[in-house]
């Protein structure tokens, strides 16, 4: 009784295959092989990376599958993509590679993230001892390291990384595709651009325009 038990709960958790062989996927694994598990939620079954950054066949003792291949060898109607990669654009461009092959995106949210949320999209990454503050938004593909504060009423559109400690007041936006770097700070009702680079420790009073770079305190154009 007890075999048959454990193979029924087994069968419930999502398969997952998560894209890269890198830290950032090594951390992936670890989040999902040793913390969601507990939750019987997703399991990671198999690695993926372009065919050519494949220099291994196994990682972590599962399978590494060329990207361009993968829905041969994994069913888009049976297994889930996980694409935790730190740069913006190539996440963005797995990412709509992975939905055109027809698979669905998991996110994973640490269990000691603080979430109020009012919703949270695909293929996000949101770690340890985030606070996610009531009526905050959370796009597709956006990236929250350990240790931030998204304040209420805030938007994070798609595709963007958030780093470590960063501070967004209430009612800010963040536009697709910005990068806050370790400590930066956003003052309430602010709208950072498109595409946009925050410096480590910036202190950002004013609006920022799309694809520039600020830094400082208060942060400037650099």
């Amino acid at each position: 009784m007890t075999t048959n038990y454990m193979n029924t709960q087994l069968m419930s958790i999502n398969k997952t295959i998560i894209f890269g062989i890198n830290d950032l996927a090594e951390l992936a694994w670890y989040y999902l092989y040793y913390l969601t598990n507990e939750n019987k939620t997703d399991i990671p079954v198999a690695f993926t990376v372009n065919k050519e950054y494949l220099t291994q066949d196994t990682f972590h003792d599962l399978p590494v599958i060329p990207f361009e291949e993968l829905e041969q060898h994994y069913s888009p109607s049976e297994y889930n993509l996980f694409a935790p990669i730190a740069n913006n654009v190539l996440r963005e461009k797995i990412y709509n590679e992975g939905k055109q092959k027809g698979y669905k995106f998991i996110s994973y949210i640490s269990s000691k993230c603080t979430n109020f949320a009012k919703s949270i999209g695909e293929n996000c990454f949101i770690l340890e001892d985030n606070t996610l503050q009531p009526f905050t938004t959370i796009g597709n593909n956006v990236v929250l390291w350990s240790g931030n504060h998204i304040g209420h009423h805030s938007i994070i559109e798609d595709h963007v990384f958030f780093t470590s400690h960063v501070v967004m007041s209430g009612h800010c936006c963040v536009k697709k595709g910005a990068f806050l770097g370790v400590n930066s700070t956003l003052r309430d009702g602010i709208t950072i651009g498109e595409n946009s680079i925050i410096g480590m420790g910036s202190v950002v009073t004013k609006n920022v325009p799309n694809n520039e770079t600020w830094i400082g305190s208060p942060a400037k154009k650099k």
